[in-house]
């Protein structure tokens, strides 16, 4: 899932904006599937859930003060020019941000929407709102919101850039409004999604509030849009990518999630079936052994066990028996098996229950990201290299 060596961003949005996306779809090599895995709430599509928001975008909005003695003696008409040179500069540099990231705007998504078997076009900024709103709960605080929001507008820029159009029916939109890309409420939706009133105005806001005040920002590493994956709730730790997806990334590996488990109602869960049923959706024959966990990964989940004879990894049991982690213990008793999971998805990137627990305790959306994310930066995406 990575970009041709030498391809910075500021080529990619050249191409996008003129075009280049629309030209040659089909020629896309190497695609990956989407990385990206939620709170349970937003597996049913346009439910309250959404996901933590992109990171803060610490640009100053002062201007340089002019200097001033200890006598507050009145400016010489040399430091007035300098001053009125500066504030010049900083309005330049204002005007010059706004009139990139307005092009920046012009990057339209092209979104199928599953329900409807139709297309909407939204502008990109737009389309981050409508991810927003699929993905985390309005309630999250806003610096969860707007960490998400930055995660979200990383995922879609990288995704144009390398014509990624994989998952999609026929290939003739960009992404789905599912989670097998990101969970997307179509405008019509969102201007449904809460009751009209005091709630419908204020959920608007604090969504276009963590937008707006993220425009533009992407998560890069090396000069290039990261893979933004990020998932529900962890076990306490995120997990490296290599032990549970076949790539390396170092910007995925794995850190401590410690805010999950105070927090967040699917941190513990228990699932139940029969013996004979756990066997067979693994495709094993019991051999009178109890199934046996063999090694662990760093970020604490299992990485390979024996049941029946047979070994599989973690990611296997985990999807063969629809179980909520990977990190999962178990007991077996007159033909029942009961497993407990810890987190909830496949623990990699950004945590969004762990996101709104660091905001709770005074985060910002840039340090979130910093934390869950190795070694990236932060950066306004018509700033970066060509």
């Amino acid at each position: 899932m990575q970009f041709a060596a030498g391809i910075g961003l500021g080529v990619i949005l050249f191409i996008l904006l003129h075009g280049g996306v629309l030209a040659d779809q089909n020629k896309t090599a190497g695609r990956v599937q989407v990385v990206s895995e939620r709170t349970e709430e937003s597996t049913v599509q346009a439910t309250d859930t959404k996901q933590p928001e992109r990171a803060n975008s610490n640009r100053s909005a002062n201007p340089p003060s002019g200097s001033k003695t200890d006598t507050k003696a009145k400016p010489t008409s040399s430091s007035t020019k300098e001053q009125s040179s500066r504030l010049q500069q900083h309005s330049n540099g204002k005007q010059t941000e706004k009139i990139q990231n307005s092009n920046l705007d012009k990057l339209m998504v092209h979104v199928y929407l599953t329900k409807q078997k139709r297309i909407e076009t939204v502008p990109l900024e737009l389309y981050v709102r409508g991810v927003l709103a699929g993905e985390m709960p309005i309630d999250f605080e806003l610096e969860a919101l707007k960490a998400q929001a930055i995660a979200t507008r990383t995922y879609i820029v990288r995704r144009l850039a390398m014509q990624d159009r994989s998952g999609v029916p026929g290939e003739k939109a960009d992404v789905t409004d599912t989670v097998d890309h990101q969970v997307y409420v179509p405008l019509k939706e969102l201007a449904e999604k809460w009751p009209a009133g005091e709630e419908q105005k204020s959920s608007m806001q604090k969504l276009t509030k963590a937008v707006e005040e993220t425009s533009g920002e992407v998560l890069t590493y090396q000069g290039e849009p990261i893979e933004a994956a990020f998932f529900s709730t962890s076990n306490g730790y995120t997990e490296n990518v290599e032990d549970y997806w076949q790539l390396s990334l170092p910007y995925l590996k794995s850190v401590a999630s410690p805010w999950d488990e105070k927090i967040s109602p699917r941190y513990k869960q228990t699932v139940e079936m029969k013996e004979k049923e756990l066997y067979r959706r693994l495709g094993a024959k019991d051999d009178g052994k109890p199934p046996r966990i063999l090694e662990t990964t760093e970020g604490h989940r299992v990485k390979t066990a024996v049941i029946g004879g047979k070994t599989f990894t973690g990611r296997e049991v985990r999807e063969k028996l629809d179980l909520p982690s990977s990190q999962f213990e178990w007991t077996i008793s007159d033909g029942k098996a009961t497993i407990t999971t810890y987190g909830l998805g496949h623990g990699i990137g950004l945590s969004q229950w762990g996101a709104n627990g660091m905001a709770k305790e005074g985060a910002s959306a840039a340090e979130i990201l910093l934390h869950y994310y190795t070694g990236v930066k932060l950066e306004q995406a018509y700033k970066l290299p060509e």
